[in-house]
């Protein structure tokens, strides 16, 4: 497998988070820092095609934005509502069925095979990698994982997520 690429700056990412981050509040630079981890992986999946960089930097934006929307452990069916209206609302022209796709099945435990499969298992595998802190590494090496988290400090997310389930 190629080496990781490790982006920076991602503007849609950005921008998109940006309108959430009120209600993320002190959970912000943790989760931004998860999604931009989670992103380096998936796109790593998907040979970093540009073609497929607006869905995954969107999906990962909106992925686990129900935790602080709706205040309740199932949040994907709200995360997926808020990622389609304003696809629908901001005219995005992203697909419905692969945006929501890809937040629904994110934390599906074996392989995703269905509608919009390339995308969705990447989405998939770039999300175990970071919730698991690399014990996970879907073929991605040990200095892979380590580069990217020291470009991405955790901020306390995965403690953020510990905290909210007892809330």
């Amino acid at each position: 497998m190629a080496d990781i690429v490790i982006k920076t700056e991602r503007p849609r990412v950005e921008q998109l988070l940006e309108a959430y981050r009120a209600v993320i509040g002190r959970d912000f630079d943790g989760y931004r820092n998860h999604i931009f981890r989670a992103t380096t992986y998936a796109m790593h999946f998907l040979n970093n095609s540009e073609k497929y960089e607006p869905l995954v930097e969107t999906a990962f934006v909106y992925h686990d934005l129900g935790l602080w929307t709706d205040h309740q452990l199932a949040y994907l069916e709200p995360s997926e509502a808020i990622a389609l209206s304003d696809n629908k609302k901001y005219g995005w022209g992203l697909s419905p069925e692969a945006l929501q796709g890809a937040i629904h099945w994110h934390h599906k435990i074996f392989r995703y095979t269905g509608p919009h499969q390339e995308v969705i298992e990447a989405c998939r595998k770039g999300d175990w990698i970071d919730a698991s802190q690399g014990w996970i590494r879907k073929g991605i090496s040990r200095a892979a994982i380590r580069k990217v988290e020291a470009t991405f400090p955790n901020c306390g997310f995965h403690r953020s997520l510990l905290r909210m389930a007892k809330e």
